[in-house]
């Protein structure tokens, strides 16, 4: 086979744009590839709806990478375990009664897994904004304002592009940055919480946090749900430390509502 440069490019540019265009128009939007964003990936998909992940860096993953303390292992408790063994996830019982996983192992079957299941990651774009309609009488968010996370980081004025979704989870970690933007520009719409806002995470308390990451995985607005380390920043929820369970579960909790209402 000859190698030609030209078709090189061709290739990437061509497959690339026929990915993209393909989704332009989809069931779910998740922001963020974390823990919580990767697993609702995987649940949404199997569920037969159309799910794309948008992920700034250039890597999935979010925190599992480092573990705790740069410590490359994942510990999780009982009750998270059946997701990881579901992916087939190797897990070792430590004697303090926790599960522990290889991070590498974790992050490349959680992203294959729901890769496998039919959703589609986009690495290295970022969402900066959101389409807000009116729904019957309802504002509803229902799209994501797109850019490639490098235009920003390098300061230049580049319009996005748009792409339309019936449902979108901020799984974005303690930024809850999706949610800030909606509060910002529509402060007509309050949030579910004591504030009516985002209230910001809580110091560290590891049983607490785990309880409250999965409670408070929600839907915050209509057609914005929370999941992972975004519900606990929008809630002002304890903060769980070096320890992920909460965040797998979460992720399945969300697939599970976004299910009951898109397919109901």
């Amino acid at each position: 086979m000859k190698i030609d440069e030209a078709s090189i490019t061709k290739t990437i540019v061509k497959g690339f744009m026929e990915d993209f265009a393909s989704r332009v128009e989809t069931d779910v939007i998740i922001v963020g590839a974390g823990p919580a964003g990767v697993t609702a990936a995987r649940y949404l998909a199997k569920g037969g709806l159309n799910t794309i992940i948008f992920e700034k860096e250039l890597y999935v993953g979010g925190g599992m990478w480092g573990g705790g303390f740069l410590f490359p292992k994942l510990v999780v408790q009982e009750e998270a375990k059946l997701i990881l063994d579901e992916i087939k996830v190797r897990l070792e019982k430590s004697s303090e009664g926790y599960y522990v996983a290889d991070s590498v192992e974790a992050v490349s079957k959680c992203a294959t897994s729901a890769i496998d299941a039919g959703a589609k990651i986009f690495v290295g774009i970022e969402v900066e904004d959101v389409i807000v309609r009116n729904i019957e009488g309802v504002l509803s968010v229902c799209g994501a304002v797109v850019n490639w996370s490098a235009v920003g980081r390098a300061g230049l004025h580049v319009d996005p592009i748009a792409v339309k979704c019936k449902a979108i989870v901020d799984a974005t970690g303690h930024e809850a940055s999706v949610v800030r933007v909606v509060t910002r520009k529509f402060p007509e719409l309050k949030l579910p919480t004591l504030t009516g806002g985002i209230v910001g995470e809580r110091s560290m308390w590891s049983e607490e946090g785990e309880k409250k990451v999965v409670e408070y995985t929600s839907e915050v607005l209509p057609g914005l749900y929370v999941a992972g380390m975004a519900a606990t920043a929008v809630y002002g929820a304890y903060r769980m430390g070096p320890i992920f369970g909460g965040m797998f579960l979460s992720g399945k909790k969300v697939a599970e509502l976004i299910l009951g209402k898109l397919k109901s």
